[in-house]
């Protein structure tokens, strides 16, 4: 059943924008930059994390200055809701990372589960190295394991519900400029 669009909209509207698209932008470069230095000479496989992931990925991409294979999976809490579960794969990795480095690039690190799942994952299936971007980091002390960081972060974030670039608000909102909080969430 599609969502009650009028509802969707009025979230918008009340919406807290707490990053605006220029600050998002230049945090994304930064990412960028510091993943350039890192991992320029190491040939890595880089995976977004669908769908969350998908405009973080695709803008932070042309920020690196390297050769890279770029691929994707699909795992999940949310399924278009605003509380995880548990964690659901739609697609598994398919470019072969045995003896790779890999970089995953995912929307937000909140509690971390479906990330630190998914680097298991990888650590299990032979990666050589695993490392994470996220765009958000999110500010709160339910983190799935103590001191979870990712290796390259863009901006951090107070404890709220927030959507835009790539992140969602059931399912709507992953396209809008900027990071915004839902009300009272």
């Amino acid at each position: 059943m599609p969502a009650d669009l009028t509802h969707i909209r009025q979230v918008m509207d009340e919406a807290d924008c707490l990053y605006p698209e220029a600050e998002v932008e230049a945090a994304i470069a930064r990412v960028g930059e510091a993943i350039t230095a890192q991992m320029a000479d190491s040939n890595p496989v880089v995976f977004c994390v669908m769908n969350g992931g998908l405009i973080f990925a695709g803008k932070l991409l042309t920020h690196l200055r390297f050769p890279l294979e770029a691929s994707y999976l699909h795992a999940t809490r949310y399924r278009n809701e605003t509380r995880g579960g548990d964690l659901f794969w739609k697609a598994k990795p398919e470019i072969s990372f045995i003896d790779r480095d890999v970089l995953i690039i995912d929307d937000i690190l909140d509690e971390g589960h479906t990330l630190s799942a998914i680097i298991d994952f990888c650590k299990h299936a032979g990666a050589a190295s695993v490392r994470t971007a996220v765009l958000i980091d999110k500010a709160h002390d339910r983190k799935a394991s103590p001191g979870l960081k990712a290796d390259f972060t863009g901006l951090p974030c107070i404890d709220r519900f927030i959507f835009g670039y790539g992140m969602d608000y059931k399912g709507y909102w992953r396209n809008a400029a900027g990071i915004y909080a839902v009300k009272g969430l």
